[in-house]
């Protein structure tokens, strides 16, 4: 299974428009990030972790021939923004996207791309079938196993996946302990780590590192980053071994 971070940063991206922050600036490619996505490669299928407003730019930079799945962590902008282009992959692929999300989502894709719900439909308009995660089980998508692991944005529950010994979990500031079971013995996690001081809504870098300290998983990657976490050159000195910063194109195999 291979995996690949198409997008590393938070709803806003970095550069960050008309900021004149260091971050921004940076000529580092690594501190340039689009909104949070990731790809999961077998060599049967591929899925896509959330498909924000940098989807197209992210599938063509990623060089990404075909999808057959959408996982969804939610349904904020920043991670549904970029649906529409999939009809790029029911052209190339001759077959519709499987959606997966919670009933929330569902309704809240259903409303925003309403077009591509409508009983007489405009042609050319993405083919989608929607699937809705319930109550927290587990289900199948293209042979894989995917258990949803229920986290907290603020007040706003939040789907994370885990996938064998892959586990990928944004948008939280909170995890409840037995979603914490669901993640022990984890081989790699992904966490979202917004910046150094604290949010409402997202784990901070600190809060991040407690819960990597607490599940002791092989191998971390800090995700949905913001310009105020700093350079990566900075940051990455100061991480535990086992913890990185992920960076947009970041790949690796499980």
């Amino acid at each position: 299974m291979k995996i690949k971070f198409l997008g590393t940063g938070t709803s806003m991206g970095v550069p960050m428009i008309a900021c004149d922050c260091n971050v921004c600036h940076s000529r580092d490619p690594r501190d340039k990030r689009t909104r949070s996505s990731l790809k999961i490669e077998t060599e049967e299928s591929t899925i896509v972790i959330d498909s924000g407003p940098d989807f197209r730019q992210q599938m063509l930079a990623s060089e990404t021939k075909r999808l057959n799945a959408i996982l969804f962590t939610h349904e904020h902008k920043d991670h549904t923004g970029g649906l529409d282009d999939v009809r790029a992959f029911n052209w190339i692929n001759n077959e519709p996207v499987r959606l997966f999300a919670e009933k929330r989502t569902l309704n809240a894709l259903k409303q925003e791309y309403s077009y591509a719900f409508e009983e007489n439909k405009y042609p050319g308009v993405p083919e989608l079938i929607l699937n809705e995660i319930k109550d927290n089980n587990e289900f199948y998508v293209c042979g894989l196993k995917v258990i949803p692991v229920r986290v907290y944005h603020h007040l706003m529950p939040i789907t994370g996946f885990r996938i064998g010994e892959f586990s990928y979990i944004t948008d939280a500031s909170s995890i409840p302990d037995y979603s914490m079971e669901k993640l022990k013995e984890c081989d790699v996690l992904v966490i979202n780590a917004l910046r150094i001081r604290e949010h409402i809504s997202h784990f901070n870098l600190s809060q991040a590192l407690k819960i990597i300290d607490e599940l002791k998983p092989r191998q971390a990657f800090l995700t949905h980053i913001s310009h105020h976490l700093g350079f990566y050159s900075d940051i990455s000195q100061k991480l535990p071994g086992n913890v990185k910063l992920a960076y947009d194109g970041l790949e690796f195999e499980i």
